[in-house]
């Protein structure tokens, strides 16, 4: 396991781009990043890793987030695009050592979470 801190949350208005960040304490294979709504299951977003084309986005929200930075390095980091009131949440980062899933049971490392609070 890796230890995960993400940042980056706060109060926005409707909108804006923030940028979240999450930083790994060690090497990991696949970074991921997910959100929980109050009242809502966790749900996948986007993950990256190690592979040149190893980048898939949740079809839902591809155009309304962008991943970048590098597992490499062990930074990654979710740039949300125009946020809605409906994208408040918190958000987390995941990863995994050997794989990539979709699923957050596939992750055996996780953040604290970031919040994202946005008002229309």
């Amino acid at each position: 396991q890796v230890r995960l801190v993400e940042s980056g949350g706060g109060f926005f208005q409707a909108g804006d781009s923030p940028r979240l960040s999450c930083v790994a304490s060690g090497r990991t294979f696949c970074m991921a990043w997910f959100r929980q709504a109050p009242g809502s299951e966790r749900e996948f977003l986007v993950l990256r890793n190690l592979r040149p084309d190893g980048t898939y986005y949740r079809a839902a929200v591809e155009g309304r987030i962008t991943i970048s930075g590098d597992v490499a390095n062990n930074t990654v980091f979710l740039q949300l695009n125009r946020v809605k009131p409906e994208d408040t949440a918190v958000y987390y980062c995941a990863a995994a050592p050997n794989h990539c899933s979709a699923d957050a049971g596939g992750y055996d490392s996780w953040g604290q979470g970031t919040q994202v609070t946005v008002s229309s």
